[in-house]
């Protein structure tokens, strides 16, 4: 028994890395190698180190806005203009209290995708497309080895996270113990030390973690751009072209030079021949050309058409076989003659110029 095997299978596996043309058409349709832990990490660790650097300002400000709250707007009169002003005021110490952090989020995300992505801008990411609600394909991502990897890594985040954590509050479980020992300022302090620890450590956690993620996405990226042999070469034909189609263009533009250099045949003064072989036509003018010029030449079956031309147009052949043999081979169509033949080709004009004038 025998067994057919389709060896276009094989061809059309994916597993060629990505051409930079490929590479390039994913990067713009927004399908880039991209980690969200890095995002969280970088966030989460930029503002923590704000409140740890300047947390005093944004407690300032929290602070200040209870006092004058105490202070002064319980005991004011309950106007529309008053609660105009009472609105704005609240307005503006909370902007100042939140922008900051905000602003500093802002420049962590940034960050973050800059360090990962670069300058990316791609509209066509964001276009509407039917087969992000298509239901199939949506279940087929639910229930996908990728879907099992992001919830093994969520938990696996959340029990890292909860360890973390609980090790900072086992660490200052004695300070725990006596908060009530602690005045308000002093319990309030300990609090917020103790948030931005584990904030602090939870940052350096999930960017830890967020390195190796990165590293599991590229690698993914690059698997799910992958190409097949196939794949590469419709790439290069679509590049280079199809090697059939430029052949024909090749042939066509070869006919037309031939065309074009066989036109010139009959305005020629002179063919030298070899004398089937070989033959190159010269024409020169004293008043417009230094030196003869070659305005066709050929071998073979096209000498022998430049041969027919030019008897068809009375046009002089003369047979010199070295003499058109150097022609052929040291000057292309529209040089002038080398100097080194200007002798040679000088008596065939002559004997051609005789030629003419016994006729």
């Amino acid at each position: 028994m025998y067994l057919s095997l389709d060896l276009q299978y094989f061809a059309q596996e994916k597993t060629e890395k990505a051409t930079p043309k490929k590479k390039k058409e994913s990067r713009e349709k927004g399908q880039v190698a991209k980690s969200t832990d890095v995002n969280t990490a970088f966030i989460l660790l930029f503002v923590f180190l704000f409140f740890w650097l300047i947390g005093g300002f944004v407690v300032d400000q929290l602070t200040s806005i209870l006092r004058f709250t105490f202070t002064d707007y319980l005991l004011i009169n309950l106007t529309e203009e008053n609660l105009h002003k009472m609105f704005m005021d609240y307005l503006y110490q909370a902007a100042v209290a939140t922008i900051p952090v905000m602003l500093i989020a802002a420049i962590a995300g940034i960050f973050s995708n800059y360090l990962q992505v670069g300058v990316l801008f791609a509209p066509e990411a964001i276009k509407m497309k039917l087969s992000k609600i298509d239901p199939i394909k949506g279940f087929k991502r639910i229930f996908s080895v990728r879907a099992l990897v992001e919830f093994l890594k969520s938990m696996m985040k959340i029990t890292l996270v909860g360890l973390v954590t609980g090790s900072v509050l086992w660490f200052f479980l004695d300070d725990l113990l006596k908060l009530g020992l602690y005045s308000v300022g002093a319990g309030t302090i300990l609090i917020g030390n103790l948030i931005i620890i584990m904030g602090l450590a939870v940052g350096g956690l999930l960017l830890f973690i967020a390195v190796l993620d990165y590293m599991y996405q590229k690698y993914d990226h690059e698997k799910n751009i992958r190409m097949s042999k196939q794949d590469i070469k419709d790439e290069h034909k679509k590049s280079e072209g199809d090697p059939l189609i430029k052949s024909k263009i090749k042939e066509k533009q070869r006919q037309m030079a031939m065309s074009r250099m066989m036109a010139e045949v009959p305005k020629a003064d002179v063919v030298i021949t070899n004398p089937t072989h070989y033959a190159v036509a010269l024409k020169y003018d004293d008043t417009t050309m230094n030196a003869p010029v070659i305005v066709a030449k050929g071998v073979d079956y096209i000498a022998l058409k430049v041969i027919n031309i030019a008897k068809n147009n009375n046009v002089t052949t003369v047979e010199n076989r070295p003499l058109a043999r150097a022609l052929y081979a040291q000057a292309e169509i529209g040089d002038q003659v080398p100097e080194d033949l200007f002798k040679g080709v000088a008596e065939v004009l002559a004997y051609v110029y005789r030629l003419q004038q016994q006729a």
